[in-house]
């Protein structure tokens, strides 16, 4: 037969596959027709298969559990379903993968986000929301990615803040579409402590923000934060954002809608009244919710106090 006993033993074994040729050399030997052979090949073949996928079935089932698959058929991504099998199946069409196994770290460490805090059912949480972003991205043409254009354009984004919500949305996606940049409005995922979150998808940069019942000092924050990160090259890295990353990222966004001679010089006068902040507001071109924010997270007023100053987006998602 030319076969050695090595190979017989791996035949045997089913650790290689019985081939036509081996077939009919059985033939040949033991007098058995090799449609036979090749038939029980191909049984022996299906039970494999099958028994792989009823084991990676069980591990997909065992992670679906970690994913927050309620959430997502709420918010219309997966369909709703109670049934184990039917979660696993949905869930693999909606991350475009053969089994959930492969959604593992790795999945999230090019991703630059803005977080209040981590945690394996938040990464988990932001696996799915990044999902969404990327598919809602693929919908939108962009210009090829430009940097350049994108610092020139962030004078006449920060502009943007006194518009409502409705005047600016359209204009912000269309300026930043003219940089590579595709926005996205997602709702917030229990449990992602997210605000926002850039990664690179094919041609084109995605940013998605978190946008229900937002008030607009989270909101800008959020935006220039993960500009910050597309400028300073944080998206894309091997291992992820490092803690200096995201506090540049936070000077950055932070100074960009205040600068620190402009809020220095206002705090140095220790008058908080509506009406300064309004006017100091006015006087730097700046939506007075975000002077609001600023001031109550560096302590220089209560943070119920003013409120009433600070604008809330209902942004359709």
């Amino acid at each position: 037969m030319e076969l050695s006993e090595k190979h017989i033993s791996r035949l045997i074994n089913g650790e290689v596959k019985l081939t036509p040729d081996v077939a009919c050399r059985l033939e040949m030997v033991l007098g058995l027709p090799a449609q036979l052979w090749n038939n029980l090949e191909a049984i022996y073949r299906e039970k494999t298969a099958k028994a792989e996928a009823e084991n990676a079935m069980e591990d997909d089932i065992d992670l679906a559990k970690k994913l927050p698959y309620k959430e997502m058929a709420q918010n219309g991504w997966v369909p709703m379903t109670s049934n184990s099998k039917e979660k696993v199946i949905n869930l693999r069409k909606y991350f475009e993968v053969v089994h959930l196994g492969l959604l593992n770290n790795s999945s999230i460490t090019r991703i630059a986000c803005r977080r209040l805090s981590v945690t394996q059912k938040g990464d988990f949480a932001l696996i799915a929301w990044a999902q969404k972003a990327k598919l809602e991205a693929r919908k939108i043409d962009t210009e090829p990615i430009n940097l350049k254009i994108l610092t020139e354009k962030i004078p006449e984004i920060r502009k943007m803040t006194r518009m409502r919500a409705e005047e600016f949305c359209p204009k912000l996606i269309d300026e930043l579409c003219h940089c590579g940049i595709a926005l996205i409005f997602l709702p917030h995922i229990g449990g992602s402590f997210l605000h926002g979150a850039t990664f690179i998808d094919g041609n084109k940069i995605v940013i998605g923000l978190t946008v229900r019942g937002k008030d607009a000092d989270k909101f800008w924050f959020s935006l220039f934060h993960e500009i910050a990160h597309i400028l300073y090259g944080h998206v894309n890295q091997a291992e992820g954002t490092s803690a200096f990353d995201e506090q540049t990222a936070n000077e950055f966004a932070r100074d960009t809608l205040i600068s620190g001679s402009s809020f220095r010089e206002f705090v140095r006068q220790k008058n908080f009244s509506k009406q300064a902040i309004k006017q100091f507001a006015r006087s730097i071109g700046i939506d007075e919710g975000i002077v609001v924010g600023r001031l109550q997270k560096e302590g220089h007023i209560p943070y119920n106090w003013h409120n009433c100053l600070k604008t809330k987006y209902e942004i359709a998602s």
